[in-house]
């Protein structure tokens, strides 16, 4: 047993020890015999282990190697250890391997970056089935017009499918962590959506700076202005089109806004379509983000 190490709950590391909670898991994650898994974050290797028995192989990636240790000696001896690949890392830095789903306990500091190299990871996988610090999971899932609103739901809900599955709380981890858990379910959209993410993080973000301001005024801002200006002269340049001697970005952004009925709109109520129409009327007029 795992009694003589140290959790260091700086890295994130809390343990999920109910088995109930491992096996509701292991069952929203719909696991096949022919599966890859992708585990990070395996700790002790409760999940692992249980996962081990259901598909073909699982890659754990861990970033501590006394955890690792632990793992390994637990499969050690058994049939399940020719399925179980580790790597050791920090899972930020590596390139993921090919997987059909993805299975973690994450350490909730890596929470938004993770989320974000699995969205925009190729070849496509199933599902991730993924444990978060209960707000981050509710901002995953939230709707326009509520509070927890913001440029993560928009931009997770562009790219996927994402379900609120359970709430797990702190006393199912070893040691307790200090705020309460969530499991989420998140299913890429395969195809994606025929939109340049880069553009359309570019505008997300200046939107979702002041959620609560205007769009005609977000826009006024003058790195926005200044940052909008370059790549329309760039884009100018690339069509060999003429700019005005008393060219202003920003009577040309404020029109855009206007054209597309946008002027007085907040990010903190618009969707992904208002976005998407958004985008286009600035992309349209030459005006891009990325």
């Amino acid at each position: 047993s795992a009694v003589g190490i140290l959790f260091n709950t700086g890295a994130g590391q809390h343990i999920l020890k109910n088995p109930l909670v491992v096996n509701s898991i292991i069952e929203k994650a719909a696991l096949r015999r022919t599966d890859v898994i992708l585990e990070v974050g395996p700790g002790t290797g409760n999940l692992t282990v249980k996962m081990l028995e259901k598909v073909k192989k699982v890659i754990a990636c861990e970033i501590d190697p006394r955890l690792v240790g632990e793992l390994q000696k637990r499969v050690q001896g058994t049939c399940l250890a020719n399925k179980l690949e580790i790597k050791v890392g920090d899972i930020l830095k590596t390139d993921l391997p090919f997987f059909d789903a993805c299975v973690a306990n994450l350490p909730y500091q890596i929470s938004s970056p993770f989320v974000f190299k699995l969205l925009l990871h190729r070849p496509f996988f199933r599902c991730a089935i993924l444990m978060f610090q209960r707000e981050f999971a509710l901002r995953l899932v939230a709707k326009p017009g509520t509070k927890l609103y913001c440029r993560l739901s928009i931009n997770t809900q562009l790219l996927a499918r994402v379900d609120h599955l359970m709430k797990v709380g702190k006393n199912n981890f070893r040691p307790p962590p200090k705020v309460e858990s969530s499991v989420v379910r998140i299913e890429p959209k395969n195809p994606p959506p025929p939109i340049n993410f880069q553009e359309w993080d570019g505008l997300v973000r200046i939107a979702f700076v002041r959620k609560n301001k205007t769009l005609s005024a977000a826009f006024k801002s003058s790195a926005v202005e200044q940052l909008l200006d370059h790549n329309y002269r760039i884009h100018c340049s690339l069509h060999n089109t003429e700019i005005p001697e008393n060219f202003k970005i920003s009577e040309k952004i404020q029109t855009v806004l206007k054209n597309t009925g946008y002027s007085d709109k907040r990010a903190r109520s618009m969707d992904i379509d208002d976005f998407i129409r958004l985008l286009h009327g600035f992309n349209s007029e030459g005006i891009h983000f990325s």
